[in-house]
């Protein structure tokens, strides 16, 4: 296949010091099944990780959704022909966007003539909570911000973001740029997602309105594509009320597209979610569909298990990962699902947390059933306890919950890692089967 012609190039650019620090008398295939993308220097610095266990494991042994990904992605090397939708969902982890930043940037520079699109992307900031270092909305408006985790007014309907921004002025003016990133495809279109229904606002665009090709709003599903017929970089818009009666807008979020070949990394991520607060998004299902999943990595689970032993029940874990499953699968049925398994904690920064280990059990028996893959980031890390030695190693914070910077990077790094080792893994299977026929 196409794809293994280039892993292992992939790997080398990438990740030069985890290769040429290897034992020069290994054979090319052998080398493949033994890379490790981690520089050895790390590895050397945090002797308490398990690195040889940071792989994607599937325990049912049999994933035909992983394979058809697999087959996607070596078509789209060879040829530039389509684009892969990849999610991420979590809480806190995930809405700082550091570590899969790291990810985004890994598959979107490192595949030649694949940038992707940027996909989904939220004004945190406008809504007074942490925003993503990567990029940056600003806006001379008022804005009142609200989260599906602690803001549940009538008149919201959450969809896939779990946020919404509403500001009422008569002329609302919103810019975007991309900043502190090394990768920032072209927007060749945008979907905005706001009230559904009709609202009596006109988009303008700025000095970019002679661009825009064509407009299409769809009122019952609350949203509105506009097409441009070359492609921009920053986004300065205006929304312009067509009636003199008060109207209140509300934004959910705006997609970032284009038609070029390559992943778009979408990482939806509000602090303290739990897989109820998803659940709870009403138009989570029907935003999804407008850009099916090809991949869905699940990272929720901290806040769901941040609770004393005695509270936290197994079996509505399981019951309400089992329903956000579905609900991707509905999106596509043949999407490949990660399932990761929390990061270590400790309770109130005082007892080390045993419902992950609890939340584990769960994740396992749902892979096996679902024929998903699992990313044990609470086994590698080192198990219960563990956070106490990376805050220690300056890679946690005094909270026992969230990483660093530091941290969040390493994280990144682990990811890629185990991403590459699951691609090699494929590679080698499929040869040792031609091998046999």
């Amino acid at each position: 296949m196409y794809l293994k012609k280039i892993l292992f190039l992939l790997l080398i650019w990438s990740f030069p010091n985890a290769f040429f620090s290897q034992d020069s008398s290994y054979t090319r295939d052998a080398m493949r099944l033994n890379t490790i993308s981690i520089d050895t220097n790390a590895m050397n610095q945090f002797p308490f990780i398990n690195f040889d266990q940071n792989y994607f494991q599937f325990p049912s042994g049999s994933n035909p959704n992983w394979d058809y990904l697999y087959k996607n992605l070596d078509s789209m090397i060879l040829l530039k022909d389509r684009k892969l939708q990849f999610y991420h969902i979590g809480g806190s982890h995930i809405q700082a966007d550091i570590y899969t930043h790291d990810f985004r940037s890994f598959i979107q520079s490192n595949w030649p003539g694949l940038s992707g699109e940027r996909g989904l992307v939220f004004p945190f900031n406008l809504a007074k909570t942490n925003n993503p270092s990567n990029y940056r909305f600003s806006s001379s408006n008022t804005w009142s911000g609200y989260r599906s985790v602690i803001h549940r007014p009538e008149f919201l309907h959450y969809g896939i973001t779990g946020a919404a921004i509403s500001c009422t002025d008569s002329l609302i003016q919103l810019t975007f740029k991309h900043k502190k990133t090394r990768v920032s495809p072209p927007i060749n279109a945008l979907r905005i997602y706001h009230n559904s229904g009709l609202i009596p606002y006109e988009f303008n665009f700025g000095d970019d309105e002679i661009l825009i090709q064509s407009v299409r709003r769809c009122a019952d599903m609350g949203y509105t594509e506009i097409r441009f017929t070359d492609p921009i970089k920053t986004l300065d818009m205006q929304f312009i009320r067509t009636t003199k009666k008060s109207f209140r807008l509300d934004l959910y979020g705006f997609e970032l597209l284009n038609d070029l070949p390559g992943i778009s990394y979408n990482s939806i991520g509000i602090n303290g979610a739990g897989l109820y607060t998803y659940l709870d998004n009403e138009y989570f299902l029907r935003d999804l569909k407008l850009s099916p999943p090809d991949y869905f990595a699940f990272s929720v689970g901290t806040n769901d298990g941040f609770v004393p032993f005695s509270e936290f029940k197994p079996e509505v874990y399981k019951e309400n990962l089992r329903k956000m499953m579905d609900l991707v699968l509905q999106a596509n049925p043949h999407c490949a699902i990660l399932l990761t398994v929390p990061n270590d904690c400790y309770y109130k920064k005082r007892y080390p947390n045993k419902n992950t280990g609890r939340q584990r059990k769960v994740i396992v028996e749902l892979a096996e059933e679902y024929g998903c893959g699992v990313w044990d980031f609470y086994g590698f890390m080192g198990g219960l306890g563990s956070s106490n030695t990376w805050r220690m190693e300056g890679l946690m914070r005094n909270d026992y919950v969230h990483f660093t910077k530091e941290g969040y990077h390493l994280k990144g790094e682990l990811y890629i890692d185990a991403f590459l080792k699951y691609l090699n893994q494929v590679e080698c299977l499929n040869e040792k089967d031609n091998s046999r026929k």
